[in-house]
């Protein structure tokens, strides 16, 4: 059983709840299938999702996680990490999923600030994650841009404020036109780096990725 955190301060900010999302993994990460091994790409998909939400759970600043995924096997992998998995009733596409998980999550903890986090990070570093959302505290809604300086990774809303997540293809300046304010900060590449192709891959690896990810990719890259 995961333990329960909480401030011992009562007047302190609530710990945060972050939303993953993850499709079913026979269709995830298609655009790695040019870098990987024959039927290494759902393995990978699987890794990069338990190191990220292993290392969000070591996160001083998060008290859990609700992984948003239809694929029962993935479920069931992190879930066993502590996260709590709820299926994609939606199942409209990334955005839609995103807004489902940040509702169950305010039903479950309507007074905690809620943040959308991509589920492969598989470099994801618990310290520089708490400096992304300590940052974040500060405004009603923040982004965090990607390493490609293009899309997002990162999407917070403070408790009463709704997530309108944009995620996919330019999405920073989506963000930035719905009024999300962009966190510039320094030293937080590992919740920058997303992998969508060979290239981020052995970026993320350069960055030292968690166990499950390094335990496969070496073998996997062509």
């Amino acid at each position: 059983m995961v333990p329960v955190r909480t401030y011992a301060d009562p007047d302190a900010a609530p710990l945060w709840t972050l939303v993953v999302p993850l499709k079913p993994l026979a269709h995830a990460k298609s655009r790695l299938a040019d870098a990987v091994r024959e039927g290494a790409r759902p393995l990978l998909a699987l890794a990069f999702a338990q190191d990220t939400v292993a290392a969000a759970l070591a996160c001083a600043e998060v008290r859990d996680v609700v992984v948003v995924t239809d694929d029962a096997e993935a479920g069931r992998a992190l879930a066993g990490l502590g996260a709590a998995v709820v299926a994609d009733l939606p199942a409209a596409g990334l955005n839609a999923a995103l807004a489902h998980g940040a509702r169950e999550a305010r039903a479950r903890r309507p007074w905690a600030p809620v943040a959308a986090l991509n589920a492969d990070l598989p470099a994801l570093r618990p310290t520089e994650l708490g400096r992304v959302l300590t940052a974040a505290s500060a405004f009603p809604r923040a982004f965090l841009r990607d390493a490609a300086e293009i899309g997002t990774t990162f999407l917070s809303a403070r408790a009463g404020i709704e997530l309108r997540p944009a995620f996919g293809g330019p999405s920073r300046a989506r963000h930035t036109a719905s009024g999300a304010a962009e966190l510039f900060l320094d030293d937080v590449d590992s919740v920058r780096q997303d992998v969508d192709t060979g290239a981020d891959l052995r970026a993320a690896l350069a960055l030292g990725t968690g166990p499950r990810t390094s335990e496969l990719a070496g073998a996997a890259l062509r």
